[in-house]
């Protein structure tokens, strides 16, 4: 096991390299002056503009403004945004925030969304299944932002039990109703996926023969088809984990979460190159290390997976 994680810990390299240097690429090679355009429409005076570049490295040539980048990012300097504050504060301050939702719509996808998914499976061709299949249908098929906007209007306005807007310091209970829109489409998917599964492993020869076993209903449904049906489901929460850390923009924008996803769009559109090459090499570190812990889970769900010493 051990072998294995320094395996996986030495191939995460060149993918961190790879993908650092592609955004800083995009953010910073690209045609056009980024200093330029954080003046907009004014244009600044000469010696203004070369103390700026060089403030940010930018007066360099591009391979050596990546090579300060990755030392600054190894030594845990995210840089600072062209505001003059540094990315790790905005970091400390919007990435808690984008976790706590992040967790509690994957807490809402996992509980429901397998639970029902395993009814449906075990009752495939029912009156539950038939409705379910349907109802994930429906909200796979409506776009984020409409859940959004339709959620704020019956639960927050009409019925009053959320609050339509996430107050200052983002409270837990305000990130409710933010997190079950997140959690609506992948819900549908997981439930969808969930079913398929259970189908699957119950029609296995190793589930028929526990039955013939003897084994009663409550032991093989939990240990023998949920178990073995959980690898695809553990999977998809688990890139979905790394897209709602990062990929929330929209809930965020709407719900005015002061959150990493809504943060990076404002980055965006204010041209703070720093910020968004800081906040997406985090987001790929993110998206690595889960990609590890969900490998080394499969060995726990499946006894049969087994990792080479």
């Amino acid at each position: 096991m051990a072998g294995y994680i320094a395996r996986r810990l030495l191939q995460a390299i060149p993918v961190l390299l790879g993908t650092t240097f592609l955004i800083y690429f995009m953010v910073f090679a690209m045609p056009g002056d980024p200093v330029v355009a954080l003046f907009g429409d004014k244009t600044p005076p000469p010696q203004v503009l070369e103390a700026v570049r060089e403030r940010y490295n930018l007066d360099q040539p591009f391979i050596v403004q990546y090579l300060l980048f990755l030392a600054g990012i190894f030594q845990g300097d995210f840089g600072v945004s062209f505001s003059g504050q540094p990315v790790s504060e905005i970091l400390a301050v919007t990435f808690p925030v984008t976790l706590q939702l992040a967790i509690l719509a994957v807490l809402i996808e996992m509980v429901f969304g397998i639970t029902i998914g395993l009814v449906s499976g075990l009752r495939k061709g029912g009156i539950f299944d038939a409705s379910f299949l349907v109802v994930s249908l429906i909200l796979i098929s409506l776009p984020v932002f409409v859940v959004a906007f339709v959620a704020q209007f019956v639960f927050g306005i009409q019925l009053g039990w959320f609050r339509t807007t996430v107050g200052p310091g983002a409270p837990i209970q305000d990130l409710i109703l933010p997190a079950i829109v997140l959690a609506t489409i992948s819900f549908a998917q997981i439930v969808r996926l969930t079913r398929a599964s259970v189908i699957d492993t119950g029609g296995q020869d190793f589930v028929r023969t526990a039955a013939s076993k003897g084994l009663s209903r409550r032991r093989i449904v939990p240990v023998h088809i949920l178990r073995n049906s959980l690898i695809p489901v553990v999977t998809y929460l688990a890139v979905d984990f790394g897209v709602l850390m990062v990929g929330a923009t929209v809930t965020e924008g709407i719900f005015n979460v002061p959150g990493v996803g809504r943060t990076l769009y404002q980055a965006i559109i204010r041209g703070e190159g720093p910020t968004v090459v800081s906040f997406v090499t985090v987001m790929v570190l993110i998206y690595l290390v889960i990609n590890l812990l969900v490998d080394l889970l499969y060995a726990v769900l499946d006894p049969r997976i087994r990792y080479a010493k």
